[in-house]
């Protein structure tokens, strides 16, 4: 049998191989340089195809290298291990282009960036960044015709609520639904809203209806369902309106964001992210109200944040506690729903408020909410 070895090795042994590993440590710099270089290509690459709207991901091109590579392999590494290591550096350097992009989102909020303040006629939105209280938004899910909005209005006015919603267009679950009076619903609210001095807020369904309802509104809403109606945000994008976007209730708050990256990119950054509640296992509510929604996104964004309780709840008697928990958590509004006659409405009647019930609900914000100056609102 042979002499068994220590593992301390001779002197010349110890020393060749302290060589070695230096040279290799040395390589091992050089890799990590040419890697780092090869990266800063990478993103003068995403800068130049997103600048000319070229998709960030090319497989023929990746095929076309690892060919290349192959080609040129002068071993001793097998031709299959060289095209695993080059895809996990080309997969890398995809992550970061695509990293790069993400985190550049104009919405996303920059280190230390304030709230933006969209200004509606005369208000701001956030108004807390100016000074005052949080927005409320009110009014009937439906316009349903004019004596129904103009005592809405009256009312909403008197209490100092600046905001009047209302749908004129609605898209509802079953096709044989009250689906909204159209472009004579879009009249009645801005008749209304411009006796009282209120701005008006009011959903938009698809991209043939974006011109008329930004010529009637001063707020435009994207409802749930249009949160991914990519075409819809784009068309969106190109008005100047400022626009209320709605979670989706089945949407990740990235989601979101990227929805509201739609329309800043296409040009309208006056965006007011909405959320309304997710679609979960629970049966005592519509929807699940996601409280934890709010100081996230304002983490994630400069956006404003509203909370409309109403659709969260699907139910009338739990909204002014709602209403509490969304302005507690930094919500800078609530969107509530409220009806001359709630049992009589065509639409969502459970969840609306009569005009007692909603003095009571502003009754129950104080302090955190306060009614705005008296004077003319909107536009």
């Amino acid at each position: 049998m042979g002499k068994r070895s220590s593992g301390a090795g001779t002197p010349d042994g110890r020393a060749e191989l302290e060589a070695l590993r230096r040279r290799t440590s040395e390589l091992n710099r050089r890799i990590l340089d040419l890697l780092s270089e090869r990266a800063r290509v990478v993103i003068e690459v995403r800068k130049v195809k997103e600048r000319h709207a070229i998709d960030l991901f090319s497989p023929g091109r990746e095929a076309e290298m690892l060919e290349d590579l192959v080609s040129a392999n002068p071993g001793p590494f097998p031709d299959d291990t060289i095209r695993h290591l080059f895809r996990e550096v080309f997969r890398a350097s995809l992550g970061l282009m695509e990293g790069e992009a993400e985190t550049s989102l104009r919405v996303a909020r920059k280190p230390g960036e304030p709230d933006a303040v969209i200004r509606v006629g005369g208000q701001g939105l956030p108004a807390r960044a100016i000074g005052a209280a949080p927005v409320v938004i009110a009014g009937p899910c439906a316009v349903e015709d004019e004596e129904q909005v103009e005592a809405v209005a009256a009312e909403l006015a008197r209490l100092g609520v600046g905001f009047i919603r209302g749908g004129a267009f609605k898209p509802r679950t079953s096709p044989y639904a009250f689906q909204g009076l159209g472009a004579r619903g879009l009249g009645i609210l801005a008749a209304a809203a411009r006796r009282h001095g209120l701005a008006t807020v009011t959903e938009v369904v698809d991209t043939r209806s974006v011109d008329l309802v930004a010529r009637h509104a001063d707020v435009v809403q994207v409802g749930s369902r249009n949160m991914a109606n990519y075409e819809l945000l784009k068309a969106l994008g190109s008005t100047r309106k400022p626009v209320l976007l709605k979670r989706g209730f089945a949407a990740t708050l990235d989601e979101l964001l990227l929805a509201a990256e739609y329309l800043a990119s296409a040009g309208n950054e006056d965006v007011i992210l909405c959320e309304r509640g997710v679609r979960t296992f629970a049966r005592e509510t519509r929807f699940t109200l996601d409280i934890s929604a709010v100081p996230l996104l304002k983490r994630m964004t400069r956006l404003p944040v509203v909370v409309d309780v109403s659709h969260s709840a699907g139910r009338r008697d739990i909204l002014p506690s709602l209403a509490r928990a969304a302005l507690a958590a930094g919500a800078h509004g609530v969107m509530v729903e409220v009806h001359p006659d709630p049992a009589l409405a065509r639409s969502d009647a459970q969840q609306q408020l009569d005009f007692a019930a909603f003095r009571e609900l502003l009754a129950s914000l104080a302090p955190l909410w306060t009614p705005a100056p008296r004077g003319r609102r909107g536009r």
